[in-house]
């Protein structure tokens, strides 16, 4: 059974008579694949993810996360199930500039009502930032921030992650230590992962593609 399914979302802003950022665009991700959409800038593949996340809701379509349709879910449901079963991974890491790295991790741990233990530093150890639990956001480099925020959307043990070019501010060498660190820790912990990106180095890694042209899904593979 599949972990997500959508069909024929369909989303507009503005007009009618404007063309849908994504067009009658239909799939599935099954538990436990490494799923990655590629496509051009502005093709679409950001508002695919956000709505995947019921960040969004489709100006017409469905998704279905574990049997149960999203846009049918009163809102405070909708961010329930959001809190506890997805994580999310942003390009712009999205850290609270105001909160150290252990209290950003201490975040969605909070929110779920999961004691912290451990928890903190074992995510820190496995995303190579021992002994950062007292820096601030400001005093990180880029790939050691989207190091925190990889933690942040694992550490409450979401079964889906939905990744949004998370290398794109990044260095050709934090890039690929991030993926990596993505991958390795999705597939150690049996998670699902979806990731929006345009490189095909990136998508050499996934298990299956996804390929969004203007707005349409025009290949799967794998």
């Amino acid at each position: 059974m599949a972990l997500v399914e959508f069909d024929a979302l369909t989303m507009r802003y503005g007009t009618e008579a404007m063309r849908p950022v994504l067009d009658g665009v239909t799939g599935r991700i099954m538990p436990g694949e490494f799923l990655v959409v590629l496509g051009r800038s502005g093709s679409g593949k950001s508002t695919l993810l956000n709505l995947l996340a019921g960040l969004d809701r489709p100006t017409s379509g469905s998704v279905r996360f574990d049997g149960e349709s999203l846009f049918e879910l009163p809102d405070a449901a909708l961010t329930r199930l959001r809190r506890r079963r997805i994580g999310i991974v942003f390009q712009s890491y999205n850290l609270v500039p105001t909160l150290t790295v252990a209290e950003n991790l201490r975040l969605p741990l909070g929110l779920n009502g999961l004691e912290e233990r451990t928890a903190v530093k074992e995510w820190l150890e496995r995303v190579g930032l021992s002994g950062y639990e007292a820096a601030w956001p400001e005093q990180l480099s880029g790939g050691e921030q989207q190091r925190v925020a990889v933690a942040r959307a694992l550490i409450h043990a979401p079964e889906l992650i939905l990744a949004d070019e998370p290398t794109g501010n990044l260095d050709l060498d934090n890039a690929r230590r991030v993926v990596e660190l993505l991958d390795d820790l999705c597939r150690a912990e049996g998670r699902t992962l979806v990731m929006v990106t345009h490189s095909r180095e990136v998508a050499g890694r996934a298990d299956r593609l996804l390929t969004i042209e203007r707005g349409r899904l025009v290949d799967v593979a794998g």
